[in-house]
């Protein structure tokens, strides 16, 4: 690619939606390629590196007052080579500049805006630049003018500054020290003490706002609880899961939750929402619903899988990455209510609803009202009825406003969150249409794959962005796993077979641990890890918890090994950086406490008791295997007697397993020992 090719904005060939929305912008967009990057070196000439994603308003606000900006866009122009990039389609670019950023002391968020060498290293970054001094920020064209005039001028100070990060990310990149120590189940007991440490008692979730619904922390509680329901963990868990799904972040007319709320109340969202939030949600309110029995978490599970099937599911197959916060650019006026409106759709019933969902003439949010159910008021099945009306007239009412645009790009990771949270909450609730769901996700990814079987990262309209992360393995590992459990099919223990060998064929770090990229991959300054947490568990300690589910599911030592090389490895990156480890420390649990149930088929119906008795039991950390006559279990070494007439099962737990038991109450006491 010579330099004159770079001529004009290249984003309308992308196939990502957040590309596509700059494909107008007078700016000469690139896209990250490796002709865009070697053109780049041939000018000499700096690279601006703008990386946001579709549901990201402030994302928006830079592209309506920068980026569509003529005067800015000729500085920009003039100046940079520029180059988009949508972080959902390329988290390991994202990945790399975020931690570049954040060496230089700067507060991480999107838009990221960062300032690279030819040579595509960072220098200098921030992240939303308004065009006029504001925010205490200075205006965006003084910001490209005076870097670039750094770059020419000063490039002895340049290259020390890109030397320095770069030798930080590098350093970043390497496999942990110490990765002999013995396992240590304390680290997750602690890690869970620390946690409620910080815990809001009177809202729940972490103190102080915003508030995040913290997946992986949340875990940890839900975990805890599995092992003793009274525990203060327990007690976390359920109280801000039900504040979640009573307050403002819930969308109490169509289900899901939005991204997180501004405010320690979670009464005001920042409206976009996101595929894996609300994939985790469902698993939480499983668990939820398994420690309490509480109605409202199975209504809020139906609810959410209701909107996800109805607005989220693609054509092709598989499920959208988010709903915009914004519409006519506005951020939350699709979702947002006047008294008036209210009045209007509720009448003779609206003090009932005023009083259920918070409207007032004032309004609890910029004037507006945002419904939510946070004052905890106790109601009857009748006052329940009527309420469910009413919001069937709000919605009705709402559909014929102008939506939110959905990013309708296929993401695989995200995706495998959801399969099995589906697979999951199917068993659990009795729902096979969930299941069926949830296979039919798994399926279209599964063979919207590479040559070798290995996955895809991104799909839109034929077009995949490959090869795949390591995030991407572990989500689809434990889909599969989870797919297993609901179907008892064993053809999903292949892909899980399958897609470990390419994890440890293309992704090893020679350690025990995994990058986050491909050995294939080799657009990238360095190459990025996949150890700490980010809104959604990393991708080792996804792939963690699939080989310890997968070694006890088979009773094969091999994958027993892998997993305690890959814990020995993460567990030295916890102790030398214990921040954003709590998938981690979730994993671990499930290295000391894991429990296999064996379930040995002879009666269906007795089977079947037992088998929901299993699903039915709160902790996380078990796996299922369903055995019939003259099954072979691999790693129990017993041919089950033909003889025998009885269904019963087998809890395995620690090298032992125990004596067989026919009821359900004497395998829930199994799994309630500790």
């Amino acid at each position: 690619m010579t330099p004159s090719s770079l001529q004009g904005n290249q984003l309308h060939k992308a196939s990502s939606p957040y590309l596509r929305q700059h494909a107008d912008n007078p700016v000469n967009w690139q896209m990250w390629t490796p002709q865009t990057l070697s053109s780049a070196k041939q000018q000499n000439k700096p690279i601006l590196l703008s990386i946001g994603y579709a549901a990201c308003h402030w994302c928006h606000v830079m592209a309506h007052e920068s980026f569509e900006d003529q005067a800015t866009a000729d500085v920009m122009n003039r100046l940079f080579v520029n180059i988009k990039i949508d972080r959902e389609e390329r988290p390991d670019i994202d990945q790399i500049y975020m931690a570049a950023l954040h060496a230089m002391g700067e507060q991480g968020g999107w838009p990221l805006t960062m300032f690279l060498t030819s040579e595509a290293v960072p220098y200098w970054g921030g992240t939303y630049f308004p065009p006029k001094p504001s925010y205490g920020r200075p205006a965006f064209t003084r910001v490209l003018e005076a870097l670039e005039d750094s770059y020419r001028k000063k490039q002895d100070a340049v290259t020390n500054n890109s030397m320095a990060i770069r030798a930080h990310l590098e350093n970043l990149s390497k496999h942990p020290d110490n990765t002999t120590e013995a396992l240590d189940h304390s680290l997750f007991i602690e890690f869970s003490e620390r946690t409620l440490s910080i815990f809001d008692p009177v809202h729940g979730g972490i103190r102080g706002a915003p508030k995040f619904p913290n997946a992986p922390i949340l875990e940890t509680w839900a975990r805890t609880a599995g092992s003793n329901k009274g525990s203060n963990a327990g007690k976390a868990f359920l109280h801000t899961i039900t504040k979640i799904s009573q307050g403002g972040i819930y969308d109490h007319l169509r289900g899901g939750i939005a991204r997180y709320s501004v405010d320690e109340l979670w009464l005001a969202p920042h409206f976009e929402k996101m595929l894996y939030d609300n994939a985790h949600y469902i698993r939480h309110l499983t668990t939820a619903w398994k420690l309490s029995g509480k109605e409202l978490f199975r209504q809020r599970t139906e609810e959410t899988i209701d909107w996800l099937q109805s607005e989220m599911l693609l054509q092709e197959g598989g499920y959208a990455a988010s709903l915009d916060a914004d519409s006519e650019g506005e951020e939350g006026k699709f979702y947002v209510w006047s008294e008036v409106e209210v009045k209007k759709e509720t009448g003779s019933d609206y003090k009932l609803f005023q009083q259920i969902y918070n409207v007032s003439s004032n309004g609890n949010w910029e004037g507006k009202n945002i419904l939510n159910r946070l004052n905890g008021a106790i109601t009857n099945s009748e006052t329940e009825k009527t309420l469910s009306e009413l919001r069937s007239k709000l919605l009705e009412q709402r559909n014929k406003r102008i939506r939110p645009g959905q990013d309708d790009k296929l993401l695989t990771d995200w995706n495998g969150y959801l399969i099995r949270a589906l697979a999951e909450a199917g068993t659990v609730f009795n729902k096979p249409e969930w299941v069926s769901h949830a296979q039919n996700a798994f399926h279209f990814i599964a063979e919207s794959n590479e040559e070798d079987g290995g996955l895809v990262h991104s799909f839109r309209k034929g077009i995949t962005v490959k090869p795949a992360l390591a995030t991407d393995y572990g989500a689809m590992m434990n889909a599969a796993l989870s797919l297993n459990e609901a179907t008892n099919d064993p053809g999903y223990l292949e892909k899980v077979t399958h897609w470990s060998e390419i994890l440890s064929r293309d992704y090893d770090d020679g350690a025990g641990g995994y990058f986050l990229t491909s050995n294939k991959s080799l657009d990238l300054i360095v190459r990025p890890r996949c150890d700490l947490d980010e809104a959604n568990p990393s991708g080792a300690s996804q792939i963690l918890e699939a080989l310890i589910r997968h070694a006890h599911i088979t009773g094969n030592e091999k994958i027993l090994k892998a997993a305690e090389e890959l814990a020995t490895n993460q567990q030295a990156v916890a102790k030398s950086s214990p921040g954003n480890m709590a998938g981690f420390m979730n994993a671990l649990q499930s290295w000391f406490t894991h429990k296999h149930v064996l379930i040995i088929a002879k009666n269906k119906k007795a089977a079947t008791k037992l088998i929901d008795a299993t699903h039915a039991h709160p902790t996380l950390a078990k796996s299922i295997m369903i055995a019939t006559d003259n099954n072979r279990d691999s790693h129990l070494g017993t041919t089950l007697p033909a003889s025998q007439k009885k269904s019963t099962a087998i809890v395995c737990s620690r090298q032992s397993c125990s004596a067989p038991v026919s009821t359900p109450d004497e395998l829930t006491a199994l799994l309630n020992e500790t």
